[in-house]
């Protein structure tokens, strides 16, 4: 089997981080994702009449919000640096099972990693003081992957023959 395949999905991933800079500064970073997009080339090979085992890479898209705030030592000021929504582009590999249990029907199980990289952010924030209010700001780095498990079943419409 070779084939190609586009899946988009709605989802609600997210993780919070909490740190504190060299200067004492409590940074608040809240990320969260509405969707995801992949497209992949797909082959496979049937080693039964009613069994495939296939493999999966391409290409992956991926909306990220991150919500920063960054709060003074003491708890004195707070800064909201608002929120920042961008898609990231990334790869994606995996692979999975089908079997035909009847005819035109089949379950799967399915697994997929995905990478966006590694990016390097840096605040700048005047009144924050130390490490943030400094000409360099503040920086941190932050790695976005994702793994996906699917289980499902398919039916094939036969539209005037006989599905498989």
């Amino acid at each position: 089997m070779i084939g190609i395949r586009n899946m988009f999905n709605g989802t609600t991933l997210g993780k919070d981080r909490t740190f504190t800079d060299g200067s004492l500064n409590v940074v608040t970073l809240n990320n969260d994702s509405s969707w995801f997009d992949t497209l992949t080339g797909r082959i496979g090979y049937a080693f039964a009449p009613s069994w495939l085992l296939y493999g999966q890479g391409g290409v992956a898209w991926f909306n990220q919000g991150v919500n920063l705030r960054v709060t003074t030592p003491g708890g004195l000021t707070t800064y909201d640096f608002g929120n920042f929504d961008r898609t990231r582009t990334g790869w994606t590999a995996g692979g999975g099972v089908e079997w035909m249990f009847a005819r035109g029907w089949s379950a799967f199980l399915e697994g997929n990693y995905m990478d966006f990289g590694d990016n390097s952010h840096t605040v700048f924030g005047a009144g924050l003081g130390g490490a943030c209010g400094a000409v360099g700001g503040c920086i941190f780095d932050t790695h976005a992957k994702a793994v996906t498990v699917l289980v499902g079943v398919n039916y094939r419409f036969g539209w005037g023959k006989a599905p498989y």
